[in-house]
């Protein structure tokens, strides 16, 4: 009982500070949330100011660090948050004051158990960037090499699991209401933010990320990712190769280095597509402070604590899914949306072509200029709920980079449209994947592990595992007790949550 009334005065702590700047209103006038759960959003607003135009990224910036990243994760969630708020929280700066450099050294010796300079010969003492996970200074290791060192911020691990542990009593609750809240699953939301920043956290696992990405994009021209200095790498400091580069943001600076901008957008595009497309794991944090550009035009990715993977089956449905968009055939994207079991059985594939053509119709024959992805996926969302569509957490990811993609790339160039450029690559990476060639490989390759497998249990497994989109098996979901299931809470519910939470919110308000 005690870490429900906890739970419970962190939240309404939290709601608070959205309250202030005007984050809870969407959720109050939604007409898809719980009544109890607009009830408790009434009591963590009461007596406070908002504003007129809500600021979602601001808010989650205020409510501290976990906030932050689950802000980022929601930013991939329209279905959940809506339209507005997500694309508002993709501009979600994930920034703190730095910590002092005594305390960085201190953290980089304690966690080698060597002294700062038997590994570096120099660090800057002022940091280049903070984050809520760690803060960026720049160095020289003692072979002579120009690096940047990142050092997570002590003590981040244990906050951040305090606060998920609330997230997922909050998601539990929430979930158990039933009705929208069950079909867009706030439970596996935040296991897919709490497997993230587990692995942000650990930092070894993002220079492993960095290193695997690396070798896939060898190839892509214009797009590279540093190296990692394996040696000067734990779980708590990461040592990678140092970029001199200009923030992809900083157009004046670019135009006056004489960079192509055109040419640089469609480069941006194409690293995306090979990644995501062709081999199915991809950079998933390309905003504009992660993409460095070097003199010679060469785009560098930094920072992969959030990267997503898809496998082949998924992505030879998504492309022709696009395919399909693009020229028309909402028939054959239906078919792909039944066949991966995205829509339920019992809805009629013809309808669903019918709303596809409401989405895709609007915008063909218009000008490049006016055609958009960002636009396509909110029309595609707009019709999830009307055909009961369970959340594919496995493709939210994609979509949200995608939007991203779309957002820097005509940043660069307003003339670009991300249909012109991803086409071609799309029709040539099908053709590769599903032409006559592709088709005798796979059966050869099929035949020799049918030779090699015992063929009653082949038909066991292809019986028990239909094609479900490429969609991952949901993670393992905390065994949450929910509050009515207290003894003596069960008849009293959320009356009684509510009282207590009365008391917390004057607390807060007369107690600071």
């Amino acid at each position: 009982m005690a870490g429900s009334i906890s739970h419970i005065f962190r939240l309404l702590c939290w709601g608070r500070v959205l309250a202030r700047h005007g984050a809870l209103r969407i959720i109050e006038d939604s007409a898809n949330t719980p009544p109890p759960v607009v009830r408790l959003m009434r009591l963590a607003r009461f007596g406070a100011r908002q504003p007129a135009l809500p600021d979602y990224a601001g808010a989650f910036q205020a409510v501290g660090p976990a906030a932050v990243k689950l802000g980022q994760t929601l930013a991939t969630r329209p279905d959940l948050v809506g339209v507005e708020a997500a694309r508002n929280l993709l501009a979600l700066q994930d920034s703190l004051p730095p910590l002092s450099f005594a305390a960085i050294e201190a953290e980089i010796a304690a966690s080698f158990g060597r002294p700062v300079g038997a590994l570096y010969a120099s660090i800057d003492p002022e940091a280049v960037g903070s984050a809520s996970v760690a803060q960026v200074h720049r160095a020289v290791t003692t072979e002579g090499a120009a690096v940047a060192i990142k050092v997570r911020r002590p003590g981040i691990a244990e906050r951040f699991a305090r606060d998920i542990v609330t997230y997922e009593w909050a998601a539990a609750h929430l979930e158990a209401l039933g009705g929208e809240a069950t079909r867009l699953r706030p439970r596996l939301v935040v296991a897919n933010f709490k497997r993230w920043t587990l692995r942000e956290l650990d930092l070894r696992r993002e220079a492993a990320s960095a290193s695997e990405l690396a070798g896939m994009v060898g190839a892509v021209p214009g797009y590279r990712i540093p190296a990692i200095d394996w040696d000067r790498t734990c779980g708590r400091v990461m040592t990678l190769e140092w970029i001199d580069g200009i923030k992809i943001s900083d157009l004046d600076a670019l135009r006056a280095a004489g960079h192509d901008l055109p040419l640089m957008a469609r480069r941006l595009v194409l690293a995306f597509l090979s990644q995501a497309i062709e081999h199915g794991y991809f950079h998933a944090d390309m905003h504009q402070g992660n993409l460095l550009i070097e003199a010679d035009g060469t785009i560098v990715a930094i920072d992969f604590g959030i990267m997503g993977r898809i496998d082949r089956r998924a992505r030879v449905w998504l492309g022709e899914i696009l395919h399909g968009l693009t020229t028309g055939n909402y028939a054959r994207v239906a078919e792909i949306h039944f066949e991966a079991q995205y829509v339920p059985a019992y809805h009629s594939q013809a309808e669903f072509a019918t709303a596809l053509r409401a989405v895709g119709e609007p915008m063909r024959g218009k000008p490049v200029a006016e055609l958009s992805v960002g636009q396509m996926l909110d029309g595609l969302f707009a019709i999830t709920r009307d055909f009961d569509m369970a959340v594919q957490p496995h493709l939210l990811l994609l979509q949200k980079t995608m939007v991203m993609v779309e957002g820097l790339a005509t940043a660069l160039d307003p003339t670009i449209n991300m249909w012109d450029v991803a086409g071609p690559f799309v029709s040539g990476w099908m053709r590769d994947e599903l032409g006559p060639e592709a088709a005798l490989a796979d059966g050869l390759r099929g035949g020799l592990r049918r030779l090699m497998a015992l063929p009653a249990l082949l038909a066991r497994v292809e019986e028990a595992f239909p094609p479900r989109g490429g969609a991952p098996d949901a993670p393992p979901l905390p065994q949450v007790r929910l509050i009515w299931e207290h003894q003596g809470w069960r008849a009293l519910g959320y009356g009684v949550a509510a009282l207590i939470g009365g008391g917390m919110v004057w607390a807060v308000m007369h107690l600071g």
